[in-house]
């Protein structure tokens, strides 16, 4: 503990520091929960928990900023947990070690965690602070953010009081959001019998890795490659010429992140040894070739392994999830016919696993500024696997943030950033998706924008914060702060 906390702003990073030491899974909140009680009851600040594990911490205004409007600072708790294969990482228990290096901040291995962490610390070095200037300030740390917004969702229409909300969860210094996409997510379930393995057959395994990965908003115009996309490439082929059976195959994580590593299972007649061999140096090649720009650190590794596996996935099942996967999209769908250079419509294939002993489950996510656009490609993924007899369920989504030009809270922001800086700052709409939209379905008066320091390759264990762009942005939040409009 204290490297970090050397850094500028040091309060900032002293309670980031801290919350790297508190796991904080999607779904597994209760510790940074209770590290957030324990912070509140420590300061003597009004604290009060929901039943979905929003938490509400409040200040009182500064001397003389009574008469200022309530600002209500917005983070969530918890953080997407990805890691290397070959790291050694349980994000139950284990804390997240970060390390300087040049202007960034970094994790070993695993996810940083600076999404949102940055912002609850941020949050925490105000809450804490004697000599910052502020309105009353309701500082709200919502639950779940990262796998389905359900801390949101579930917010009560009077759990805070302020209609200034500054969202803290954006990627980029020096640019304002005013809005983001909506997004909702389509999982396909496979059953599948068991047949006898051929026991003259021999086994291989394959293994994509060493991709980029990152968010499936921010990344997925960005051209990195998708492991499952690769590996099915590689699986229908030799389907196709060399009467591979599919014992395994499973790849990704996260809805909302792109899949980085993906691994199959399968066998082949001895026959096809050596066609097989010389196949994957041919297709390794291309693949590197397509992706040389993107991914210069993609592995693409087929082997002859010696197994105890006993049964292979039947032939129709085996056909149909392979074409299921090769026909359905990936990647950015339409851009937006309003807003120059923003992604408007995408899709995300996520993640398949053996979700059960003859089940498995792919999982996708679309995005959209457009509502009815964001069930058009749900409803496109959905005929993919349809025709490839998977049953299908959908989530229930999130709606967009649309943009309001007019927001009193970003003429404010915008000229603090020009003021300070001596440039105009970027005003934007952002493709990932934000619990913005929520809050307005519930809280309809609000007036929002979203910042945030420079991070890049979230959702990936190269997720990086850097240094220099969390003073300017602390420097910016503060001066927002301390010219909050009237009441």
């Amino acid at each position: 503990m204290g490297k970090l906390s050397n850094l500028k702003p040091e309060k900032v990073w002293k309670y980031f520091e801290e919350i790297c030491q508190v796991p904080r899974p999607s779904k597994k909140e209760d510790k940074i929960v209770n590290y957030l009680i324990k912070f509140g009851t420590e300061n003597k600040l009004q604290t009060k928990v929901d039943y979905a594990g929003n938490v509400l911490i409040t200040k009182r205004a500064t001397k003389g900023m009574e008469n200022k409007a309530t600002l209500v600072l917005q983070s969530h708790v918890d953080m997407v947990c990805e890691k290397n294969s070959d790291v050694k990482h349980d994000f139950d228990k284990d804390p997240i070690i970060p390390y300087i290096d040049g202007d960034w901040v970094k994790a070993k291995g695993t996810t940083l965690g600076a999404d949102d962490g940055i912002g609850m610390a941020a949050q925490l070095a105000i809450l804490a602070s004697d000599d910052i200037e502020h309105p009353k300030i309701e500082c709200l740390f919502t639950s779940d953010e990262e796998t389905g917004l359900s801390g949101a969702i579930a917010l009560g229409p009077n759990f805070f009081t302020g209609k200034i909300l500054i969202n803290l969860d954006s990627e980029d210094e020096g640019e304002i959001f005013i809005g983001c996409a909506g997004g909702t997510d389509t999982t396909a379930t496979f059953e599948y019998k068991k047949e006898k393995i051929n026991s003259s057959d021999l086994i291989f395994n394959l293994k994509i890795s060493g991709l980029r990965g990152g968010h499936s908003g921010d990344d997925i115009h960005k051209g990195f490659g998708n492991s499952i996309k690769i590996a099915t490439r590689f699986l229908i082929e030799c389907s196709k010429m060399y009467e591979i059976r599919l014992i395994s195959f499973e790849g990704g994580n996260l809805r909302n992140a792109i899949p980085r590593e993906a691994e199959a299972n399968f066998t082949v007649p001895k026959k096809y040894l050596k066609k097989l061999t010389d196949y994957t140096v041919k297709f390794s090649n291309e693949i590197k070739n397509e992706l040389k720009i993107t991914e210069p650190d993609l592995k693409i590794i087929c082997e002859n392994i010696e197994n105890n596996f006993d049964s292979v996935i039947n032939k129709e099942v085996q056909d149909n999830l392979l074409n299921a996967l090769q026909g359905v999209w990936h990647g950015v769908v339409e851009m937006s016919r309003d807003i120059p250079d923003l992604v408007e419509t995408s899709t995300n294939l996520a993640s398949i696993k053996h979700t059960s002993d003859n089940t498995i489950t792919v999982a996708t996510s679309q995005r959209s500024s457009v509502e009815s656009q964001k069930k058009n490609i749900a409803q496109t993924v959905e005929s993919v696997f349809l025709l490839s007899k998977a049953t299908i369920k959908h989530s229930d989504g999130y709606p967009g943030w649309q943009p309001n030009p007019d927001s009193k809270i970003l003429e404010i922001s915008s000229k603090a950033y020009k003021k300070l800086f001596g440039i105009d700052p970027k005003v934007k709409a952002i493709h990932a998706g934000l619990e913005c939209g929520l809050f307005l379905e519930k809280y309809p008066e609000l007036d929002m924008i979203s910042i945030g320091p420079t991070l890049r390759n979230v959702h990936s264990p190269d997720e990086k914060i850097s240094i220099e762009s969390t003073l300017k942005f602390w420097e910016f939040l503060l001066y927002v702060i301390k010219n909050a409009p009237d009441k």
